[in-house]
């Protein structure tokens, strides 16, 4: 029996709704499978955690989380708290504490789920999208003098090192390689921002002398989302900084047919840490409590999670459950169906249970 801890921290918003269905269905697995055991703890950080105690976490919430093999997270935000308390005070802290610095957020079109891409449908749009998650623009670094007064000046510093772009490109090129096409498109901004992404620029041309086998090319962030809208099948694989692969994720999302559908996963590619895993959807508290939150980005983070614990089988088993259900058309609204959660969920049981899956 292999047995793997996971640490759930639902949070805020339809968090809670996604990652009981998501731990719904890991029940599921783990129950098909026969010689896979979850041992899942909660937390209850959030939100609703920082109107009590004035924290989104307790102070040695990173020495909780540490011994588990995983975590699995909802979603951060409350239209009550503002939103650099609630991202700074628990899912950054998260990510930086441990290192997690390589964001994988995969994006296909799945059966059944119609594209706003024109004439797009399953294999037209195939993507891995590598997020560098440790530093950037993202670093935190910065400040603000003169408060409130006319000369008042904010700085924030976007940090590149040769360490940390060294080692998501070497991530990238991996992830690639490990692909069919072996196509790795290196999303910069070189032209306007002279220093670190200049240095973004040459430290992906060293890299790439290390995987021959890897196609390549460069393209600035703007022309990507053009390239990404127009040419999806010319793309594959792309790595790109803290900020712009997280905006062009959302678009990946978006063009895959919702956020409600994409994952991610917030890897510390050495294992000295927990990885993290979360769809990227946010709180959406306009839905919350409906019962009509999508599940699938929830349940395909699971399927990354599993992968990442090395349950390969039990990933695949996963993700071809949820490509039954959803080119059945068990669909949640904001993907053009009728659907209920619960109801996404129960299909999801049912396909796992199945003996021909």
């Amino acid at each position: 029996m292999r047995e793997y801890s996971i640490a759930a921290i639902p949070a805020d918003g339809i968090g809670p709704e996604v990652i009981d269905a998501g731990l719904t269905v890991l029940a599921a697995l783990e129950k098909r499978l026969g010689d896979v055991k979850f041992n899942v703890q909660h937390f209850d950080w959030g939100s609703d955690y920082y109107k009590k105690h004035g924290v989104m976490m307790p102070a040695d919430g990173l020495a909780q989380l540490k011994p588990f093999n995983a975590i699995y997270f909802g979603a951060v935000g409350a239209p009550d708290v503002p939103d650099h308390i609630t991202l700074w005070g628990l899912r950054l802290p998260i990510c930086q504490g441990f290192d997690q610095y390589a964001n994988v957020r995969p994006t296909r079109i799945l059966p059944g789920i119609a594209s706003p891409l024109r004439n797009a449908g399953p294999g037209d749009l195939d993507w891995v999208i590598v997020r560098e998650n440790s530093e950037g623009e993202y670093s935190g670094n910065g400040g603000r003098a003169h408060k409130g007064l006319p000369e008042e000046v904010a700085t924030e510093v976007s940090i590149f090192t040769r360490a940390g772009v060294t080692r998501i490109m070497r991530f990238a090129f991996r992830i690639a390689q490990s692909r069919p096409r072996k196509l790795l498109t290196v999303v910069t901004k070189s032209n306007a921002q002279r220093f670190g992404l200049v240095m973004w620029d040459e430290i992906a041309a060293e890299v790439a002398k290390e995987f021959p086998d890897v196609t390549w090319d460069k393209m600035l962030v703007d022309a990507m989302t053009v390239r990404m809208t127009l040419k999806p099948q010319s793309l594959d694989t792309f790595v790109g900084t803290n900020l712009h692969a997280d905006i062009l994720s959302d678009l990946a999302g978006a063009l895959a047919g919702s956020l409600g559908v994409a994952p991610t996963a917030n890897i510390n590619p050495e294992g000295h840490f927990p990885s993290m895993f979360e769809p990227i959807h946010g709180s959406a508290f306009d839905i919350t409590g409906k019962g009509i939150a999508n599940p699938v980005a929830t349940f395909w983070t699971g399927a990354q999670m599993l992968d990442h614990l090395g349950e390969k089988d039990a990933a695949q088993r996963l993700m071809r459950a949820i490509e039954r259900v959803t080119a059945a058309g068990i669909l949640t609204p904001d993907v053009g169906g009728t659907a209920t959660t619960r109801q996404v969920t129960d299909a999801m049981v049912d396909a796992i249970q199945s003996s021909n899956l």
